[in-house]
């Protein structure tokens, strides 16, 4: 006998209820989408790996240790998306989307890849939704991307999430920051994991972002990056704190948010959740006005957020319990006897044409094996046919639930059925 196939670890096939679920959610975040004037752009699945080594930079741990990388037949480099913006990113400046009338606002719903250690919510396969807004750096375009996520959160049902936000500064408050961080860590240096002490030398600002313990400690009462903000980040920053407080939106001033990725500038954010344990960044971007000169193209302000789905309905079942949501059909018809099982799909064909969710047999089955499925798929409705039922010209419709039945004409079926179920 030959060895089943699993899937790849850190992956998992969506099937049955929890891919109902992952459609509702996905319909959620487009009519969101829609709400805000964002429209959707499809990149490919991989790109040519100097992408990310200059997008997402080659000091984060996305780069140095999580992509996966291959060489194709033409001997390019060639990697899986393991983030959504750096390809939004090079499509902006590829399709001159710049020629178009800013500010061009960009969503995208994508899968995305990782080597990592597979966890609660983090798989090696996940899918992303990030949303980019590219032409302006004025805070209200920040403003718009935060109340953004917050609308999807509340429109989703999530509660008990804390708004942390935080400035990086320009590239001057960036470079003064570093200088005024590695003095502070001074002597205990050594102390710091190997992965800081590289992090030390390339990009001091990634320390802060450290999750071993002993470098957490000596860090905690390092500088404030906010006190080193000039007078223009200093103000994008309180005029964006007032622009939330105007919607509402609650936040608090976090300095040790810093973001994973080395491309942030300013405004930087993650949203917080206590119910999926120590990794609990549920959404989490900020502004990177650098990027798109980093990736080619002229300089050009943006903002943007990404989440994970997987860790979405992860939170979502923290706080709501297992989201089981059965399939369900309009109606399920029945058949005895070969002309009733042709007649039937002849009905069925003609309810769909007119936008109803209908079934019928295909194994011959029982009409007490055929109605259990009509159970089974979660049907409103039931028909029974047989040569009586077309002679007479009359089915008996029932209510699956209410186990109530009206009498119907079978030449009036499919008008009758469909003005029932639109109603």
């Amino acid at each position: 006998m030959k060895e089943q196939m699993k899937a790849p670890r850190g992956t998992k096939d969506l099937y049955g209820s929890e891919m109902i679920f992952w459609r509702k959610i996905e319909q959620v975040i487009r009519e969101l989408c829609d709400d805000y004037g964002v429209e959707e752009i499809r990149t490919p699945i991989f790109e040519h790996t100097e992408l990310f080594q200059r997008g997402v930079g080659e000091t984060t741990d996305i780069v140095q240790k999580e992509m996966y990388t291959f060489v194709d037949k033409g001997e390019r480099s060639l990697t899986l998306k393991p983030e959504g913006t750096a390809g939004v990113v090079r499509a902006y400046i590829e399709q001159k989307l710049f020629a178009q009338a800013q500010p061009i606002k960009l969503y995208y719903i994508t899968p995305a890849f990782r080597y990592e250690r597979p966890q609660a919510g983090r798989f090696r396969q996940f899918h992303q939704f990030g949303m980019e807004v590219f032409g302006s750096d004025e805070p209200t375009a920040d403003a718009e991307v935060i109340s953004m996520a917050a609308e999807l959160l509340s429109r989703v049902g999530i509660t008990d999430v804390e708004l942390r936000v935080n400035s990086l500064g320009g590239p001057e408050c960036r470079k003064k920051y570093n200088e005024t961080l590695k003095a502070y860590i001074g002597e205990n240096l050594p102390k710091l994991c190997a992965t800081c002490q590289e992090r030390y030398e390339k990009n001091p600002l990634r320390v802060l972002d450290c999750k071993v313990p002993d470098c957490k400690h000596l860090i905690e009462n390092a500088p404030s990056v906010l006190d080193i903000l000039d007078i223009d980040c200093r103000e994008h920053f309180e005029k964006l704190q007032r622009i939330l407080t105007e919607m509402g939106i609650s936040f608090v001033v976090d300095p040790s948010i810093v973001r994973g990725l080395d491309y942030y500038t300013k405004t930087v954010f993650e949203f917080i959740s206590k119910d999926i344990g120590s990794q609990g960044t549920i959404c989490g971007g900020g502004r990177y006005n650098n990027l798109i000169a980093e990736c080619g193209g002229d300089p050009t302000p943006a903002v943007g957020f990404g989440l994970g789905l997987e860790r979405l309905m992860l939170t979502i079942e923290a706080q709501q319990g297992k989201q089981n949501i059965e399939p369900s059909r309009d109606i399920f018809i029945g058949a005895i006897g070969e002309q009733a099982l042709e007649k039937a799909h002849g009905l069925v064909y003609r309810l769909r044409k007119a936008g109803i969710s209908a079934e019928a047999d295909h194994l011959k089955k029982s009409v007490k094996a055929q109605m259990k499925y009509a159970d089974k798929i979660g049907a409103l409705y039931s028909v029974v046919l047989g040569e009586d039922e077309i002679d007479k010209d009359q089915v008996n419709l029932k209510n699956m639930k209410t186990r109530e039945q009206q009498e119907i004409k079978l030449s009036e079926f499919v008008s009758t059925i469909t003005q029932i179920i639109k109603k």
